[in-house]
């Protein structure tokens, strides 16, 4: 049965995360932290489906190098408490095959994210599993052909994620339509769908 879920993280300096480990971890390789000197190596993970790179019209080609994206993305944060990333954790239909999450995945992330100016690093985990899920890290300054900017306050905002939520069902249901499956997702509450039972919760690996 087609599940819903869209949750929002944020990986900040302030709670001892950085954008290179979650990179190195999300996507399954062996990064390097040049700031600390750490090394994040999880090139045994298994279960990654589909990793990939996506960049804005803006961005220059370098940024399509995960290693060269987040060191630049720490690079550019001078604040002990700097906010590096935000995240989307974003479950995917079980009754679509792994080529059609992938078309799913990527489409809504090209539309919602990379448009607006977001490199987004995507990782799709567990594809063949009962719980296909995604990790999209995304980056939140301007970019531009010489790197990155300001911060855009504008993608912090409450109706954003409002945006974010309804899109991700939309595209959601034309995946499985066009598929020919009849399962359907809802973005909703269960109370404003006139649903009165106890909601359940998405559990990671």
């Amino acid at each position: 049965m087609a599940i819903y879920h869209l949750r929002v993280n944020t990986i900040s300096r302030s709670s001892g995360r950085s954008s290179v480990a979650a990179a190195a971890y999300r996507s399954g390789e062996r990064l390097v932290n040049r700031l600390s000197g750490s090394v994040h190596d999880f090139g045994r993970k298994q279960g990654i489906g589909f990793s990939a790179v996506m960049l804005p019209s803006a961005a220059p080609d370098w940024m399509g190098n995960r290693q060269e994206l987040w060191n630049a993305v720490e690079a550019s944060e001078a604040r002990v408490n700097s906010r590096t990333a935000r995240e989307l954790v974003l479950a995917l239909p079980v009754e679509l095959s792994a080529d059609e999450q992938v078309e799913l995945l990527t489409g809504f992330v090209r539309a919602e994210l990379v448009e607006r100016g977001m490199v987004a690093d995507v990782n799709l985990h567990d594809a063949d599993s009962h719980n296909p899920h995604a990790h999209v890290l995304l980056t939140t300054r301007a970019v531009g052909p010489d790197g990155f900017g300001g911060k855009v306050r504008d993608w912090n905002r409450v109706e954003l994620l409002a945006e974010w939520r309804e899109a991700w069902a939309d595209h959601c249901n034309a995946a499985l339509a066009a598929s020919g499956d009849t399962a359907r997702v809802d973005h909703r509450t269960l109370v404003a769908q006139g649903i009165q039972r106890e909601p359940t919760r998405h559990h990671g690996v």
